[in-house]
């Protein structure tokens, strides 16, 4: 049964190595080489959202030969928007990093 007051953000939708046609969600600036699940619910945090789950021996729909891992948001606004917060946390984090 859907759950119409959760949004899901999968770790493919950042993943700069995939093609729109496999999951990516946003343009290449806004994405980052291999995200892990860590990296993830770090920026999740960071931009003001709270999880309420994660998983990550999961599989995305379109990529069902690689494990994967999303988590879950509490619907508040757009899942683009949410997208978008979440992109540019996990792109100053990981410009940090490599610094």
């Amino acid at each position: 049964m859907k759950d119409y007051e959760h949004v899901v953000i999968w770790l493919d939708y950042f993943n700069k190595n995939l093609k729109k046609s496999k999951g990516r969600r946003l343009g290449l600036e806004k994405c980052i080489f291999d995200p892990s699940l860590k990296e993830l619910i770090d920026a999740t945090k960071s931009a003001g959202y709270e999880i309420a789950e994660s998983e990550e021996k999961v599989r995305f729909p379109r990529r069902p030969f690689v494990r994967s891992g999303y988590v879950v948001l509490p619907k508040g606004s757009s899942k683009t928007i949410i997208l978008n917060k979440i992109s540019e946390k996990l792109v100053s984090k990981r410009a940090k990093q490599t610094k």
